[in-house]
């Protein structure tokens, strides 16, 4: 009798559905303290995308765990190792920053788990330390700066003034910029990740009088940056250039019209003509009662990739099935054109956008004109993944 039993529930299992298998996703973000701002609407972009896919990925029911690093790398790591260990999740999506990533990143691909950036990619990580469980979505940190350096090389600007905070991101992105850029740098400062004040580099930036500014100032601390620098008058005669700083929704709001005329370089932007970027911005603003930013937008092309994958996969029975669809890249992106390099880092295009008005006089950043398509990063050929 025992035998007939064991044998009926051996039956049974076997005889499950493909839907009955679950997904289980984690997503480490910083989701209070001063970095919560990026973290917020990271979360808002992940749980629309799984919203506007009933719930499900691939077809599959699908459950989101979420982790607060407070933008702490012990807290990240710490989160990392539960989410892979005890909960045993599928995929994580994280974290917001990459002084986090550099925490988390080792843990979760050692332990099989897809990882999947919705925003930072640290340079170490682009090349040699680049790994087949680990995908970026938004670009590689050095990008932006570096496509920005070569539009400025085209529009003739010969003296520009660099400001970062002292980072691994803030790194990378002067790094970027530095190497595409033929003009002097008149100078490179960096800052403290909490610092609010930026008198000191204002009266600066005055006295060296550059063409151009460059800043990388990631949540509360570009809203301080950029009134400020409205305040000293200073974009008449040194327009500023920004990446990671300013952003529909939150960042935006929070600036006010200090930020009108300020440039900002994205991979997406709100504005982009496709079909997918249509129907998540209008989802979003039903949704949420504004525009969405560049880091939800990402955050939601991140579970968008793994819905696809999924589905091209027909489940998540093989690990190594799902995987090859994510490097296919298997799902309609909010940019329109995306495909990964080898090194699982996007191939995209770059534009420059400007903080206006339109004829109701709401500020938004809009797409002004396209500097660089379908551009690799500089790391890609250092990766020894084929």
């Amino acid at each position: 009798m025992k035998t007939t039993t064991a044998a009926l529930a051996l039956s049974l299992v076997m005889a499950m559905p493909a839907w009955a298998e679950t997904v289980d996703v984690g997503l480490i973000l910083s989701l209070s303290g001063s970095g919560a701002v990026l973290g917020t609407e990271m979360q808002k972009g992940a749980d629309l995308a799984l919203e506007m896919s009933g719930g499900k990925l691939g077809g599959l029911d699908a459950h989101f765990v979420y982790e607060d690093d407070q933008r702490k790398p012990d807290v990240g790591k710490t989160a990392a190792e539960r989410l892979t260990r005890s909960e045993k999740v599928d995929f994580v999506i994280g974290p917001s920053y990459s002084n986090v990533m550099m925490a988390v990143q080792a843990p979760i691909v050692r332990s099989g788990t897809p990882l999947i950036s919705p925003n930072p990619a640290p340079a170490e990580l682009a090349g040699r330390g680049c790994n087949e469980n680990y995908f970026v979505i938004p670009f590689q940190n050095d990008q932006p700066s570096e496509a920005l350096g070569l539009y400025l090389n085209e529009k003739g600007v010969k003296r520009v003034f660099l400001l970062a905070p002292n980072y691994q991101a803030g790194k990378d992105v002067i790094d970027g910029f530095k190497r595409s850029f033929k003009g002097e740098i008149v100078s490179e400062i960096y800052t403290s990740l909490e610092q609010n004040d930026f008198s000191a580099e204002i009266t600066e930036i005055r006295a060296r009088a550059p063409e151009a500014v460059l800043a990388f100032m990631p949540g509360g601390l570009g809203v301080q940056f950029v009134k400020q620098y409205d305040q000293a008058g200073l974009k008449p005669n040194s327009a500023l250039y920004t990446v990671f700083t300013v952003f529909n929704g939150v960042s935006l709001d929070a600036i006010g019209p200090a930020a009108e005329g300020v440039y900002s370089v994205d991979q997406w932007t709100y504005d982009l003509d496709n079909d997918a970027n249509r129907a998540f911005v209008e989802a979003y603003r039903t949704k949420y009662g504004t525009l969405p930013s560049n880091f939800a937008a990402m955050a939601y092309d991140s579970v968008r990739l793994i819905d696809g994958a999924i589905a091209k996969a027909g489940g998540i029975g093989d690990m190594d099935a799902v995987r090859a669809a994510m490097r296919k890249a298997s799902f309609h992106s909010v940019r329109g054109d995306f495909a990964f390099n080898n090194n699982q880092h996007p191939i995209h295009s770059m534009y420059l956008a400007k903080v206006d008005k339109d004829a109701d006089g709401t500020l938004a950043v809009r797409s002004q004109e396209l500097m660089v398509e379908k551009m690799a990063d500089s790391f890609a050929q250092e990766c020894r993944m084929e």
